[in-house]
């Protein structure tokens, strides 16, 4: 059996239960305050499609705090210091030409944690065709929630391993397909989301509550919103322009708007729950996140996102790498993660029109993130070249542990522009597929 179908979901419970746990460890484990899976599959009644709503929020978070780690890394964003484990450091800068494992932590944690969310999301799909009492409408905007959902892991196990492709399982199957190569997996993705799009306007309203969105409609219209900034991104990813600006234009995209409007994973400290995986102490020796010297080094002296960044009392030295700043981007252990935010359609937009020869649009959208920075308006060069220099330069400052820099550098073959910090290290371009899967493939 494939990893990822090790993995048996029981709606909310599990979810909102994984706070410190690996998600291997569920296997075959009953549910002691829920129906069995196959319960809600064949007897699915509102309140367990409600709790698996539910729970696909929920699980969305899990393994978050290591793919931000991978990804902010790998991106030369920031070092991820831990006394009590050396990985972080070692392996994942390539230490002394180490390579990536592929039975690690920083390969599975993430993996799973994304096809967890799947399957609840699979499971959702196939309890909704055997229910009776929900209407037409009410089905096809879970259908959509759902179908937003798997493109959205989907698309995040595939920032990791890239090339190295992804297995894709259908709602209701026993056992994964074939490992998927980059560009077929990036299209089935938008596919996806497609689907779930056109559900989505199908749909009345979502029956249950959902907690994924700041400053953009509650329910369905609110995840039609998020669904098609998302696939813009995709877009972007397949180099689509003209697709980027079609799904746009069906975002919650808009210049006026706080930057900080969109979509967000939430946390609280309430019983049961988690919090911020990425909030760390500011000013400590503990395990936290060093800013990256080249941040402070390269950003312009009048610009406000500097403050993503906090000045250590003394500097820090870890495995022979030092910074002078920590990572100051999560306020508190309730700070909410970004899924989607404005501030990144905007910047896609400007992305967009550069690539299809709108030089004076992708000026104006740029504008609107420096000045909310505090820059001047952009007077360089309008080629091109040179307006994608300016956005991808714009993306790193803005979406500063966000989890895209190392995405974005590695679209455009700019990886070998990044720092190299001793001696040995290596820049990696994406994870291998976990042990497990080449092996069941």
């Amino acid at each position: 059996m494939t990893t990822l179908l090790r993995i048996v979901v029981f709606g909310a419970v599990v979810a909102l239960g994984l706070t410190g746990c690996d998600a291997f460890d569920i296997e075959d484990r009953p549910n002691p305050n829920g129906p069995a899976l196959d319960d809600i599959v064949d007897n699915p009644t509102e309140a367990n499609l409600s709790n698996l709503g539910i729970g696909i929020e929920a699980s969305a978070r899990l393994g978050l705090g290591t793919y931000l780690v991978d990804v902010g890394v790998l991106g030369r964003e920031y070092w991820r210091v831990s006394p009590s484990d050396p990985r972080f450091t070692s392996d994942l800068l390539g230490k002394g030409d180490f390579t990536l494992g592929n039975n690690e932590f920083y390969v599975i944690t993430p993996w799973s944690a994304r096809y967890t969310t799947i399957r609840n999301a699979n499971t959702m799909l196939v309890a909704l065709e055997g229910n009776t009492t929900l209407s037409d409408g009410e089905k096809a905007a879970a259908r959509g929630f759902a179908k937003t959902w798997i493109a959205y892991s989907y698309l995040l196990n595939l920032n990791l391993t890239a090339q190295n492709g992804l297995r894709f399982i259908e709602p209701g199957a026993d056992e994964a397909g074939p490992i998927v190569g980059y560009d077929e997996s990036l299209d089935r993705i938008a596919a996806l989301f497609d689907e779930g799009y056109t559900d989505l306007q199908a749909g009345s309203d979502l029956f249950f509550a959902t907690t994924v969105a700041s400053g953009i409609p509650a329910g369905t219209d609110g995840y039609a919103l998020v669904n098609r900034a998302l696939a813009a991104r995709v877009d972007a990813y397949r180099e689509d322009w003209p697709g980027v600006l079609a799904a746009l234009e069906d975002s919650f995209l808009e210049p006026t708007a706080p930057l900080t409007d969109g979509a967000y994973h939430v946390f609280s400290t309430g019983a049961g729950d988690i919090t911020n995986p990425f909030f760390f102490p500011l000013d400590g020796n503990g395990d936290g996140a060093l800013a990256h010297p080249s941040f402070v080094a390269d950003i312009a002296d009048d610009d406000d996102r500097l403050a993503k960044v906090f000045e250590r009392t003394d500097s820090r030295t870890f495995d022979g790498l030092t910074s002078a700043f920590d990572v100051d981007v999560y306020a508190s252990p309730t700070a909410a993660i970004p899924i989607i935010r404005n501030a990144e359609l905007i910047l896609l937009r400007a992305e967009a029109r550069a690539q299809t020869s709108a030089p004076g649009a992708a000026v104006a959208d740029l504008d609107v993130i420096r000045t909310a920075a505090g820059l001047a308006p952009y007077t360089g060069a309008t080629t091109q070249a040179a307006l994608i220099d300016e956005v991808l330069r714009q993306r790193r400052y803005e979406l500063y542990a966000e989890g895209h820099r190392w995405i974005d550098l590695r679209r455009y073959g700019r990886l070998g522009g990044l720092p190299i910090d001793r001696a040995g290290d290596d820049i990696f371009s994406q994870f291998p597929l976990p042990e497990q899967e080449v092996l069941d493939s």
